[in-house]
């Protein structure tokens, strides 16, 4: 399995990585949630809601390379938002991992997350992967199939049955709020609760 398979639409490559294995040192975590975001109006998958939305910067770049790179940012300057770059090298889109069950590596997770109330809380929303996981800004752009990378990702078998995957609308976004790109495990306790932005529109009323 390689990143040519997350060289698809965003909504594709999303359900692609549910089930999937991120490594980072000791800890191996299981996703279980994810959102995809699209790019600027001139590719296939115009999304404002994306950092990619309005073209490309030094900051969003690696969301226009080829697919299976490491994308992060801080979200709110503190928290680590862990994202994996997919569609073909040139056309912007991307994955973000908004939920992790942890399979291997406690005795390292637990320090980092001890706010945590339950295992299941460890990995459950986009900042505490990030945090879970070790993951920093210098790792932004590592190739997460590169065996020797010091983040790795592995994908399981595509997930066939539909009624074992939830969608609904992606969380915090106040511009194409409803559009149905977040995607989850029905089974796992360790995905995160949903939360509508108070700045986005409800749903028949103007932008």
């Amino acid at each position: 399995m390689s990143a040519e398979e997350l060289s698809t639409e965003p909504l594709a490559a999303a359900r692609r990585l549910l089930g999937a294995t991120l490594a980072a040192g000791s800890v191996v975590m299981r996703i279980v949630e994810v959102e995809a975001y699209g790019g600027d109006p001139a590719g296939p998958w115009p999304d404002p809601a994306a950092h990619s939305g309005r073209g490309r910067t030094a900051r969003n770049a690696a969301m226009f390379g080829p697919p299976g790179v490491l994308y992060v940012y801080l979200s709110y300057g503190m928290h680590t938002c862990v994202n994996v770059t997919t569609g073909p090298d040139g056309i912007a889109s991307a994955v973000l991992v908004r939920a992790g069950e942890i399979i291997e590596g406690y005795d390292d997770v637990r320090p980092r997350r001890p706010a945590a109330r339950t295992d299941a809380d460890l990995a459950r929303g986009p900042g505490n992967v990030g945090s879970a996981l070790g993951i920093t800004l210098p790792d932004y752009g590592t190739r997460l199939f590169d065996p020797k990378a010091p983040v790795r990702l592995e994908l399981s078998a595509p997930i066939t049955d539909d009624s074992a995957i939830g969608t609904g609308p992606r969380v915090g976004v106040s511009l194409a709020a409803d559009r149905p790109w977040r995607l989850w495990m029905r089974d796992s306790p360790a995905v995160s609760a949903y939360r509508r932005s108070p700045r986005a529109p409800r749903p028949g009323e103007s932008t």
